[in-house]
């Protein structure tokens, strides 16, 4: 009895087992009105937010937390949005979302270019934003909808089937890795979805607009020239030659 009681205590005493924690988004906007609204807007979805008003104090919040998805605003005071994408991308591939206040061609190019995985207008429509924040989510934990066949062999552990190999390029499916000449390429989750999209269709053209829906989930008009410069990124990773251009069609990777 009293071994019981002690164990219902105990028992009682942990309470229910704690749920899955707060996805972490850091919204880096020096102004307070928009930064207010934006923190307020995603938490009321769930996600846990914290916010800083520069780019220097971004930046050291981002390498004192755990964060899922990083929001940066282009023009910051001390360090622009554009060059703290740039340091975080030099030590992180965690998905980040930029905020443009004009939309302007230059900003969500530099944006891009510099690591960038998608972009919304200011003022921003909280809908568009956290359907942009769960696609960007989904990139960063997808895994391709295949099955292993059991091995023979004791010592293999996964079927030579999802190592795709295309020249110097070789592809694991599985353990979501990608080595070029035998060194580990480092890619972001947007990089790595665009480059397995490809890689399930070797030789085959893929457009634009196919490419925004089936890797940046765009169930809209998207702007093209986020996949462009995320080809141009995904390139200079594994070889400006293994991703042709096709004019007027799109683009295709290369077999050999």
């Amino acid at each position: 009895m009293t071994s019981n009681a002690q164990a219902g205590s105990v028992s009682a005493a942990r309470g229910p087992a704690p749920g899955p924690a707060p996805v972490g988004v850091l919204v880096v906007e020096d102004d307070a009105t928009i930064r207010r609204a934006v923190q307020l807007a995603l938490e009321r979805y769930g996600y846990r937010v914290d916010v800083a008003a520069d780019g220097l104090s971004g930046l050291e919040a981002f390498r004192a937390g755990a964060y899922d998805l990083l929001i940066l605003d282009v023009m910051l005071p001390e360090l622009d949005g554009i060059g703290l994408c740039h340091r975080i991308r030099e030590e992180s591939p965690v998905p980040v979302l930029m905020m443009s206040a004009r939309g302007d061609a230059l900003d969500v190019v530099a944006g891009l270019e510099a690591g960038a995985d998608d972009y919304v207008i200011k003022p921003v429509d909280t809908a568009v934003m956290v359907a942009r924040i769960r696609a960007l989510l989904r990139r960063a934990t997808f895994r391709p909808d295949t099955e292993s066949p059991a091995s023979e062999e004791s010592g293999r552990d996964r079927a030579p089937d999802h190592v795709l190999t295309f020249g110097d390029l070789t592809v694991d499916t599985l353990g979501m890795e990608v080595r070029r000449a035998g060194a580990t390429v480092s890619l972001t989750p947007t990089e790595l979805r665009l480059l397995l999209e490809f890689a399930a269709a070797p030789g085959s053209v893929l457009d634009r607009r196919r490419l925004l829906r089936d890797v940046w989930d765009y169930g809209w008009e998207g702007d093209t020239r986020v996949v462009d410069l995320c080809v141009l990124r995904l390139r200079k990773k594994i070889g400006s030659g293994r991703i042709e251009t096709v004019r007027g069609f799109g683009y295709k990777l290369v077999r050999g």
